[in-house]
């Protein structure tokens, strides 16, 4: 059984801060792609930011310049460090995981349950 659990979201004042986390557990061959996706309120959900297992990163271009995503491959897990926040970024924040799991052939992605992220102004 694979698990991907989001940690670190919150409230905070525009041009703050925050740093997410997202962990891969349990049987695990190897993770491919991952990435963290938002959505808000009568939106439809959006790429944030994402980064290959070689390091290749690619974002959104509303984050650019604001926002980083790293990613540790020992520990399957994956950060986005948020700065200099908005209002619009305020949204539910999905981490994506693609990977291979134990009890498989072929590698699928894995979701999070989501943390939300609240830009107050």
């Amino acid at each position: 059984q694979v698990q991907v659990v989001e940690s670190g979201g919150g409230l905070v004042q525009a041009g703050g801060s925050l740093r997410l986390s997202c962990a891969a557990s349990g049987s695990i061959i190897s993770v491919n792609a991952m990435g963290w996706y938002r959505q808000a309120p009568g939106k439809q959900r959006e790429l944030v930011a994402s980064i290959t297992s070689g390091g290749s990163t690619k974002y959104a271009d509303s984050v650019k310049g604001r926002f980083t995503i790293s990613r540790d491959n020992v520990k399957n897990t994956v950060y986005l460090q948020m700065l200099s926040l908005k209002p619009e970024d305020t949204a539910v924040y999905y981490c994506n995981a693609n990977l291979r799991p134990g009890s498989g052939y072929v590698s699928r992605d894995y979701w999070g349950q989501g943390t939300q992220v609240t830009v107050s102004s």
